[in-house]
């Protein structure tokens, strides 16, 4: 059985069902951390759905130098320490160095090693010495049973507070990504819980010159088939204005349609462990 990792109240892994970890992409502002954080915590409670907020208070892999980056570390930290206070929602974002390790896991619940950095080992051991969670997302151009790797990397820290890992598509070609639903229980095979990135999987890196493009079209259908094919959490990067959005626009999902989607996504999950477990 997969093992439960915990990430505030929020249960990933063991008998429980899927949970969501959702966010826009960077703090823009703190007003859309507001908004934002506002509505989830409503979705979240009608679907009896555990969430954990997200968004990076630093993106230090945009395709292009002037590219918005989001507040920095300080700010940043400041303004995901008032979501949790003001809606009660565990937090996490993602850490690019390993200097930031420390004054983030001070304030996060768990922190995320982004795609581009799976492989970094200091990194990855700083990660695991910080007595949080960490979520990895696996390498665009990594195999997934590589991952095995990575975790050994976090496994043996003292400190070492559990694992996520992360599908986000691999490299097909320039400019595109292809999931391999395979991935999912090959990452599984770790014993560590699997989250699908079901908005970063419709990304195409660069494709639009200095920033990257996307079809977020594709989100429902890629999400739905993870679902089916089993894991523990989805990771779904959300705005309520995607084409006004400073990152990763093109494949973030609109706020107000996030609802009918995990609807939707939630009725397949309980489909396929009632197949798995008749009569339960």
């Amino acid at each position: 059985m997969t093992r439960e990792v915990k990430i505030g109240s929020v249960s990933f892994g063991g008998r429980d069902g899927l949970a969501l970890i959702a966010g826009p992409c960077v703090i823009e502002s703190p007003t859309l951390l507001d908004e934002t954080a506002a509505a989830l915590k409503e979705i979240s409670t009608r679907l009896g759905l555990g969430l954990v907020f997200k968004a990076s208070f630093d993106k230090a892999n945009r395709s292009s130098v002037r590219s918005f980056r989001g507040l920095g570390l300080e700010k940043g930290l400041a303004a995901l320490a008032e979501v949790r206070a003001k809606f009660g929602l565990p937090i996490l974002s993602d850490v690019h160095e390993t200097w930031q390790v420390e004054p983030a896991s001070d304030v996060l619940d768990a922190l995320q090693v982004p795609a581009f950095l799976a492989r970094q080992t200091d990194l990855l051991a700083a990660a695991g010495r910080s007595g949080r969670p960490v979520l990895i997302k696996k390498g665009q151009f990594m195999a997934p049973d590589e991952m095995a790797q990575a975790a050994a990397k976090l496994e043996d820290q003292p400190g070492f507070a559990g694992l996520l890992l992360g599908e986000r598509g691999s490299t097909f070609g320039y400019h595109n990504l292809v999931v391999d639903m395979r991935s999912l229980p090959i990452l599984a095979e770790t014993g560590w819980p699997v989250i699908f990135d079901a908005t970063h999987s419709v990304q195409r890196p660069a494709a639009a010159g200095q920033v990257s493009g996307g079809d977020r079209r594709f989100v429902p259908t890629l999400a739905r088939a993870a679902v089916a094919a089993g894991l523990d959490g989805l990771f779904l990067e959300t705005h309520p204005e995607p084409e006004r959005a400073l990152c990763d626009g093109p494949n973030q999902w609109p706020l107000d349609q996030l609802e009918a989607l995990l609807t939707t996504l939630l009725a397949i999950d309980r489909a396929r462990h009632t197949a798995a477990c008749p009569g339960s």
